[in-house]
């Protein structure tokens, strides 16, 4: 059995769908905001500085174990130096001189070797700490813009939430207004083919934009006012009024 409503009803459709249309503009703008691609970008541009930051600070790190591992190998050495040249300064045995001597000369040159190493060292731990430091700069001027940038996205999205949730209200108020199975109707096609309603003006859907063939008006004129008419076009719930040309 065809679906009949009140021609009253069926009007409410077009408040319905307007609202409807309003809607997905909103959802549109909200996902089209421009700061959506810019963060986009300033994300993939912090990936790729975050990478360059997190090897240069690996850099940093081995480049400072190295050094520590040096000073402690510096500092031994020198812990022996001082040790054999306070046992010099007391031992009376020819033998022990001489053994202390030729200690204290190997030491010496292997405190001068660790020492040039340790200078080499320390070069390249000022290096790595000055490419960190540089690129920490351009991150944490990225992190800037990006939140500067989710604060404009924020800021927009204030009032297009406002938008939404006034839209959202005035179609609950309407849809209490219209009877279920008709409601149901409209929710069915508008889901399906992206309008649930159009109206007839001048024998034009106002759906397809298309003026509707003289058979299909024909069928239009015949119907009853409380019959539920699809367009033969779009498939929505086609509303008639005095500006129908029926």
């Amino acid at each position: 059995m065809a679906l009949k409503a009140n021609p009253a009803d069926q009007a409410l459709l077009l408040d319905l769908q307007e609202l409807d249309t309003r809607l997905a503009q909103i959802n549109y703008r909200a996902k089209s905001l421009p700061q959506h691609a810019a963060l986009q970008s300033l994300a993939a541009e912090r990936m790729t500085l975050g990478a360059v930051l997190a090897e240069q600070g690996g850099a940093v790190e081995d480049v400072t174990t190295e050094l520590k591992r040096i000073e402690s190998d510096v500092s031994v050495v020198e812990a022996r130096i001082k040790r054999d040249d306070e046992r010099l300064q007391v031992t009376s045995s020819v033998k022990d001189v001489q053994a202390l001597e030729l200690e204290l000369v190997a030491l010496k040159k292997r405190q001068f070797d660790l020492e040039e190493i340790e200078l080499v060292v320390m070069e390249k731990l000022e290096e790595a700490t000055t490419a960190y430091d540089a690129t920490k700069v351009l991150v944490d001027a990225l992190d800037g813009r990006v939140a500067e940038a989710e604060a404009e996205r924020d800021a927009a999205m204030v009032s297009i939430d406002e938008d939404r949730t006034n839209a959202e209200a005035n179609r609950s108020a309407i849809a209490e207004k219209i009877p279920a199975d008709l409601l149901a109707l409209y929710d069915h096609q508008r889901a399906r083919y992206g309008l649930g309603a159009s109206l007839l003006r001048g024998g034009v859907s106002g759906a397809s934009g298309v003026k509707l063939h003289e058979s299909d008006m024909v069928s239009i004129r015949s119907a009853a006012l409380d019959d539920v008419i699809l367009c033969p076009d779009s498939s929505a719930i086609l509303v008639r009024t005095s500006e129908s040309g029926l």
